[in-house]
């Protein structure tokens, strides 16, 4: 059997060096782009893309022209990724040289950081970059709470199966635009008020390239502050494209063995897969589930979601662990329907 990656992603990896080689030609520089990271007193989960960007971006006009065009997401899918370029990240009492993947993307873990609990910054540099500071979450030994949200259709609207739409609300609109589901803000935080020093993290299928775009959204609209978890879209090492589903899962099993002590809140909607997912990692990991909640899509948007008007899968067929599981259409009902269970203050 063949150990090269899929002949997909050779070609990616060919063209991408291509082009990095046609852009440094050009006088391009390297830039970091930072995202925001996890760990605890004994690691940290480094996360960050290196990228080559236009010289005259560092100017006055450049600066201006970057500001308003990043609010459009067309122009988040134009990278030029630096293909395994050497970067130095720094946190706490660690530095250390690593190496950035064939996408230009950085996941590292950092041991012996030395860093309290609470909220942090690294700091990651190429040769030729300025240096970028990466907000990392330590969460605290003794944490036994923690939230795990899904983004598309559970906090923000998207209508992604409609590809027209989805490609206007990806590529033209910028967050301002954009629905958050009613109550879903106020659900995580009372959740956290609740179990103080509970990590929030986002869990999503969504290319890392709406990072920014997310981001602003969740500060606008209320959301806690957390890491998220996004994907690369595009050819894997073993197939054309990667599965949403598979990242879910190997997602949802690192933070299971990163944090063995936390029982999570899933969140998660019915358009897709989230039930079947959150089930699956329930009946495997019982310890580690506090609770499942599935925000239930209308007709209208299972209908966008999916083709049929009801859910993929209906909860009795998937329900079988001692986890508590509510369902219910916005934020409101879903955290009337814990606060018994979950000690939400009313």
């Amino acid at each position: 059997m063949s150990t090269k990656p899929f002949i997909a992603a050779r070609a990616e990896e060919f063209m991408d060096r291509r082009l990095e080689a046609l852009f440094r030609g050009l006088q391009w520089r390297e830039q970091v782009i930072g995202y925001t990271g996890y760990g605890s007193p004994d690691f940290a989960r480094l996360l960050a893309r290196v990228v080559l960007v236009p010289h005259w971006s560092r100017s006055q006009l450049g600066r201006a022209t970057k500001e308003f065009v990043k609010r459009r997401g067309w122009r988040s899918f134009l990278t030029a990724p630096c293909v395994r370029v050497k970067v130095q990240v720094s946190i706490g009492e660690r530095t250390m040289s690593v190496t950035t993947d064939r996408g230009g993307y950085l996941d590292q873990r950092i041991v012996g950081h030395g860093l309290e609990p609470g909220w942090h910054t690294a700091t990651v540099r190429t040769a030729g970059s300025d240096p970028v500071e990466c907000e990392v979450l330590i969460v605290a030994a003794d944490t036994r709470f923690g939230l795990v949200s899904d983004i598309d259709d559970t906090v923000l609207t998207t209508w992604l199966p409609r590809p027209m739409i989805a490609a206007w609300n990806s590529f033209v609109r910028d967050e301002s635009n954009r629905q958050s589901i009613p109550g879903m803000a106020r659900f995580y935080r009372r959740y956290l008020d609740a179990h103080p020093g509970a990590p929030m993290l986002y869990l999503s299928t969504g290319a890392w390239n709406t990072y920014e775009f997310l981001q602003r959204f969740l500060a606008q609209h209320g959301y806690p502050r957390g890491p998220m978890l996004l994907t690369d879209w595009g050819p894997t090492n073993t197939g054309w494209f990667r599965s949403g589903m598979e990242h879910k899962r190997t997602s949802l099993l690192r933070l299971a063995a990163d944090f063995p002590q936390i029982a999570w809140l899933l969140v998660g909607d019915d358009g897709q897969h989230d039930p079947e997912i959150y089930a699956e990692f329930a009946r495997s990991h019982p310890t580690h589930v506090a609770a499942v909640a599935i925000r239930e899509l209308s007709p209208t948007e299972q209908v966008l979601a999916h083709g049929t008007n009801m859910p993929l899968e209906e909860p009795d067929e998937l329900v079988d662990t001692d986890s508590t599981w509510v369902e219910a259409p916005d934020g409101r009902g879903l955290a009337g329907r814990l606060a018994g269970q979950l000690d939400l203050a009313d």
